[in-house]
């Protein structure tokens, strides 16, 4: 004789798993996105050998330098010493790979329709303000995000990609200041073009750092999505979930 057991009602039923995981990036914009990263940080490495080749960045009067701003260890660390040929061959061998990976990306987001999630609207400043209030926590409640990317979001990264292509158009100025020259007074000048491209490398820098830190504030979930594509979020039970609860 078969004994048929009953359940305890006592015993205390394990809560059910309702975390979905969710197509948040596709694969053509994360392996593009990661392509972006060593290739901007070489760029920026033999920029920094370019610019700093001639150690000009020092203070004094006339002929008496009082002090240099980077000091010679500074110099022998990042490897930076006067090797202006090494610089000069990596910066424009990386920097056709950078042209090509942009305008890839550019291609993609247009065939994919990505660049919808991308392209700010018109409340996207107002939106955007709201935003960095809500993260410095002066204001309890963000605006609200409709896609993948909220407007401040959208705002940085639409202008990143237009910094990538003011980087690459003043790059081709400064090197070919003569068979550009149409390029080369667009932005006033081989001196305003080269003092733009500078700039530019500077706001890439500072948009690392942030970016960086925005993804550590996002968690793990946001960082993980990037890599597999799939971000795992917390959804309520299923009907027949519902339907048995």
């Amino acid at each position: 004789m078969t004994a048929i057991l009953e359940p305890d009602e006592t015993e205390p039923v394990p809560p059910l798993d309702h975390r979905r995981a969710v197509l948040k990036h596709r694969r053509g914009t994360r392996w593009m996105h990661w392509g972006n990263f060593p290739l901007l940080t070489i760029m920026i490495w033999s920029g920094l050998r370019i610019y700093w080749a001639e150690d000009i960045y020092a203070f004094g009067i006339l002929d008496w330098e009082w002090f240099a701003f980077f000091p010679d260890w500074f110099y022998e660390t990042l490897g930076l010493n006067r090797k202006l040929a090494r610089g000069l061959a990596f910066h424009f061998s990386f920097a056709w790979l950078f042209a090509i990976n942009g305008l890839a990306f550019g291609i993609y987001t247009l065939v994919t329709g990505e660049w919808r999630q991308l392209v700010p609207d018109r409340q996207a400043l107002r939106d955007a303000w709201g935003v960095l209030l809500h993260d410095l926590h002066l204001r309890k409640e963000a605006p609200s995000q409709d896609g993948r990317y909220n407007a401040a979001q959208r705002l940085t990264y639409s202008l990143i990609i237009g910094f990538g292509g003011v980087a690459l158009l003043t790059g081709f100025a400064i090197f070919k200041p003569t068979q550009l020259s149409f390029l080369t007074t667009m932005f006033g000048g081989y001196t305003m073009a080269r003092r733009i491209h500078f700039a530019v490398t500077i706001v890439f820098m500072l948009f690392f750092v942030v970016h960086i830190l925005q993804v550590a504030r996002a968690g793990w979930r946001n960082f993980a999505s990037m890599i597999t594509g799939y971000e795992v979020v917390d959804a309520g039970p299923t009907s027949e979930e519902a339907d048995h609860g």
